[in-house]
C-alpha cells in the first residue's frame, strides 16, 4: 500500500538510512512517497542522494522527495518520523562542563549530566509539541511517531494535552535482548520475555527459552562465564558487573538504557566516584565520547559515499532490516500486517500495573490495521517501582511543572532532585548560568527572563 511517510530531521543520515533500507525490504510499502526534512541543506542533501543510490541499487520503487520546509512535508502525510535534535551536540558538552564545575557527574544524573538534561530537554520538547501543532493543522489524521528524545517526558506531555492524536513513542532498546542471547548462546527465535517499563527504564521480568523459564540459564551463565565475560567486555556493557550486580540485587534484568550511559547510567552509588566507577567497570565520560566520535565518523562516511560513485551503498547500509521499529510499525498499521511491537504510550489501561495511569510506559502491543493495543505486563518489583518513582517519574513531573508554568524556581526544584545537589545555592548557581549562556536567551525569557 503506497503511503507518505514524512521524515523530520532527515539529516542524521543514520536514521534515514534504516528507514529506506527497512523500506526497500517492506514489499508492502513500494511505490510510497518518503518526504525527507531538514533545516541543514548540507546534510539533507547527502542523506538523500545517499538513499536514493540505496533504492536504485536495490531495484525498490520509491518516490524520495526533500525540502527544509516543514509545512510542505506535513501536507498530505500518513505518518509522521520526528528524529530531530535541536542545536547538535555543542550544548550537551558545554552544558555538562559548566555542570561538571558545580559539582554535578555522571551516573544517575538524568537531568543534568545526560543527553536529557534540562537545557536540552527544554528544546526538544518544545519542538516536539511543534510538530505536533503542525500536524494537527496539516494532516490531522497522521500517526505521530517520536523517535527524538526525551520520548518518557514527551509522550507524557503529548498523550495528556492531545488526546485526540494519533501519537506513540519508539525505542529500540528492548533490542538489548537479541544481543544477550547470543553471549549466552542461545537462538534467539526460542527466546520469549516480557520487558516492562518506562522508556529508558525496562526491566525483564519474564524470560523464557524454549517455553521453559530461563532465569536459571541466565544464572549458570553468570556463574560459569561471569568472570571471564567481564573481565574481556567493554565499559559499560550491557551485560557487564553492573547490571548483573543489578540482576542479582533485584531478580530481574536491566536492558537497554535502563543501567547504561545512554539512559542516564541509572544507579548512582555505582558512580560515586571514579574509583567506583572502575571498580564496576563503568566509564560514562568514555562512553559518550565513543559515541559522539562514532556519530561524527558516521555523518562523513555518510557525506563522502553519498556523491562517490564508486562506493558500493548497499555495503555501507547492510542487506538486514535494522531493528528499528518505525518501518514495521507503519507497515502494520498501513498494510494490517500483525506483529507485536514494543512502544510508548500512556498508561491509561494500567499496562504496567504500579505506575500512574496517566504516565508514560514502554510495553509490547499488537500492531495491525486496527491500530495499537497495548499489552497488560506482570507487575515489576515493589523495589522497582519505588526507585522508578523517585528517580524518574518524580523528576520528569517536576521538569513538566517547570516548563509547563514557565517556573525557573520549579527547574531549580528539579535540578535539587540530582543526587548530587548539595544545596540550594549549587542548584541555583548551575540554573543560572546555563540560562546566562548567549545561546539559550530564548530558554531564559520562558523561565521568567530573571
Amino acid at each position: 500500500m503506497a503511503v507518505k511517510i514524512s521524515i523530520l530531521g532527515a539529516g542524521s543520515g543514520i536514521f534515514s538510512l534504516n528507514m529506506i533500507r527497512d523500506l526497500c525490504l517492506t514489499e508492502n510499502l513500494q511505490d510510497s512517497a518518503i518526504c525527507f526534512m531538514d533545516i541543514d541543506e548540507k546534510r539533507l542533501d547527502a542523506s538523500y542522494t545517499l538513499c536514493m543510490r540505496l533504492a536504485k541499487q536495490m531495484g525498490i520503487r520509491l518516490n524520495i522527495s526533500k525540502t527544509t520546509s516543514r509545512e510542505e512535508a506535513l501536507t498530505g502525510a500518513d505518518f509522521v518520523v520526528n528524529t530531530i535534535l535541536i542545536g547538535g551536540y555543542r550544548g550537551w558538552k558545554e552544558g555538562w562542563s559548566i555542570a561538571k564545575k558545580w559539582g554535578y557527574r555522571m551516573g544517575g544524573s538524568m537531568h543534568i549530566m545526560h543527553d536529557e538534561a534540562f537545557w536540552i530537554n527544554f528544546y526538544q520538547l518544545r519542538m516536539i509539541e511543534d510538530v505536533q501543532l503542525d500536524i494537527k493543522r496539516i494532516c490531522p489524521n497522521a500517526w505521530y511517531l517520536l523517535v527524538s528524545n526525551p520520548v518518557m517526558a514527551a509522550t507524557t506531555y503529548l498523550r495528556r494535552k492531545y488526546p485526540e492524536m494519533k501519537m506513540v513513542g519508539l525505542c529500540h532498546g528492548t533490542g538489548m535482548i537479541r544481543t544477550m542471547a547470543k553471549t549466552m548462546g542461545l537462538d534467539i527465535g526460542k527466546v520469549s520475555c516480557e520487558i516492562p517499563g518506562i522508556n529508558h527504564f525496562v526491566w525483564m521480568n519474564e524470560f523464557y527459552y524454549e517455553g521453559k523459564n530461563a532465569f536459571p540459564l541466565l544464572d549458570k551463565w553468570l556463574e560459569e562465564h561471569g568472570e571471564e565475560y567481564f573481565a574481556n567486555c567493554e565499559y559499560s556493557d550491557g551485560m557487564g558487573p553492573k547490571p548483573m550486580d543489578l540482576y542479582r540485587r533485584y531478580g530481574v534484568m536491566p536492558i537497554g538504557d535502563t543501567a547504561n550511559p545512554g539512559g542516564g547510567a541509572w544507579g548512582y552509588p555505582y558512580h560515586s566516584d571514579r574509583e567506583v566507577e572502575e571498580s564496576w567497570k563503568e566509564d560514562p565520560d568514555t562512553w559518550f565520547n565513543k559515541y559522539f566520535d562514532m556519530s561524527a565518523d558516521r555523518v562523513k562516511e555518510i557525506e563522502q559515499a553519498a556523491y562517490d560513485e564508486a562506493k558500493d551503498v548497499l555495503a555501507l547500509a547492510g542487506k538486514e532490516h535494522s531493528g528499528e521499529p518505525m518501518i514495521p510499525l507503519i507497515e502494520s498499521l498501513a498494510c494490517g500486517v500483525e506483529r507485536n511491537i514494543v512502544v510508548n504510550v500512556l498508561n491509561d489501561h494500567g499496562y504496567v500495573p504500579g505506575f500512574p495511569l496517566d504516565f508514560e510506559v514502554e510495553v509490547p502491543a499488537f500492531c495491525g490495521r486496527h491500530g495499537i493495543q497495548p499489552v497488560v505486563m506482570n507487575p515489576l518489583p515493589r523495589a522497582i517501582l519505588a526507585h522508578a518513582y523517585h528517580d524518574r517519574i518524580a523528576p520528569v513531573e517536576m521538569e513538566l511543572a517547570a516548563f509547563d508554568a514557565h517556573d525557573k524556581n520549579l527547574l531549580v526544584d528539579l535540578v535539587m532532585m540530582d543526587p548530587r545537589s548539595k544545596s540550594l545555592e549549587q542548584a541555583e548557581g548551575l540554573v543560572n548560568e546555563i540560562l546566562g549562556l548567549p545561546y539559550h536567551s530564548e530558554m531564559k525569557e520562558w523561565y521568567g527572563g530573571k
